[in-house]
């Protein structure tokens, strides 16, 4: 028989924390496929502004989408702290621009709390719930969801792709 703490640390969840502008976000660490140093893309024509293009990733064409410009934050900056997280997501591989990437946390469910409503006048579609951890608060992204809003359109014929 084991005790209640033991059954919460064993049913911990880990997130990787990031941030945009003052705010730290969270997404499911096994989503994660690697992190990197923000570098340029190729622009799509006619992408929406949030889609920053594609990047060759050893062989497979990745879409890139800038997570400030996706949830409407201030405009994005790009300096040297910029990070690239490459997420799996669904068997597709997509990598978002944040600003900075802070560490691993893992949070039992005490610790999620569910997604605050707000009303139409804002869209809580891509928040899974909030994390406390100490004295701070990290907005845990549901991906998939943000993911699958985002526009990609047509997949890139072959050609293109090379």
């Amino acid at each position: 028989m084991s005790d209640n703490k033991t059954q919460a640390a064993a049913s911990a969840d880990e997130f990787l924390s990031f941030t945009l502008g003052e705010e730290h976000y969270g997404v499911d660490i096994l989503k994660v496929q690697e992190i990197r140093g923000y570098d340029s893309v190729t622009r799509l024509p006619d992408a929406p502004d949030y889609i920053k293009g594609v990047i060759n990733l050893r062989g497979t064409i990745v879409p890139v989408i800038d997570l400030r410009l996706k949830l409407r934050l201030k405009e994005a900056r790009y300096d040297a702290f910029t990070v690239m997280i490459v997420l799996n997501v669904e068997d597709r591989v997509v990598g978002i621009v944040v600003d900075s990437v802070s560490d691993v946390i893992a949070l039992n469910a005490e610790q999620i709390r569910p997604t605050p409503e707000f009303g139409a006048s804002v869209d809580t579609r891509f928040i899974s719930g909030i994390g406390t951890v100490d004295d701070r608060m990290l907005i845990l992204l549901d991906i998939e969801t943000l993911i699958d809003s985002a526009d990609f359109g047509q997949p890139l014929p072959e050609q293109v792709a090379a």
